[in-house]
């Protein structure tokens, strides 16, 4: 089963390193990864999508939680929340394709970011399956190159994970 995990860590160098040598270490899978800052500098979350059986699961979350820099870490699968991924996608732009290519940019309210003499290149951001479903739509339009940024999730309610969090950990 498909997870996704929200690591809250500290801002430092090194730590993206030390959770992905946890997985490879492992021979556990990352399947997207993305990371950046919270709305505290010092902060960053990393979104981690993996697959596993529940026990594989929980092994992952514990050998997160051991790390040093971590300081919160949720499989936010079972809980609400709200998920979503961007794609870039650059598509040909002959003359016979530009009136479809907008048509399916439209009906994926997505935006077309950047216009040349032969290309278009389109913005989409959604959950899996619509992300999916304008990558199959578009294919036989040609496809000149595509860029995912892989999934983040928030989980849904009030308050702030990070408010939620236990303080950062001293140590190095």
């Amino acid at each position: 089963m498909k997870h996704t995990i929200s690591v809250l860590v500290e801002n430092r160098f090194g730590v993206l390193s030390r959770v992905a040598g946890l997985f490879s270490g492992r021979g556990f899978n990352i399947e997207s990864l993305t990371v950046a800052e919270t709305e505290d500098a010092a902060v960053s979350r990393m979104t981690i999508v993996t697959r596993g059986e529940d026990r594989i699961i929980e092994q992952i979350n514990k050998q997160l939680n051991k790390l040093i820099d971590v300081i919160k870490v949720v499989d936010v699968t079972a809980e609400e929340h709200v998920e979503r991924e961007l794609l870039l996608v650059k598509l040909n732009a002959e003359e016979k394709n530009r009136a479809e290519i907008l048509r399916m940019v439209e009906i994926f309210r997505g935006k077309i970011v950047d216009v040349s003499a032969k290309s278009y290149t389109v913005e989409i951001s959604g959950g899996d399956r619509k992300i999916e479903a304008f990558i199959e739509m578009i294919r036989p339009l040609g496809m000149q190159e595509m860029a995912r940024s892989g999934k983040i999730a928030l989980p849904r309610g009030t308050g702030s994970s990070i408010s939620k969090a236990k303080k950062p950990k001293s140590g190095g």
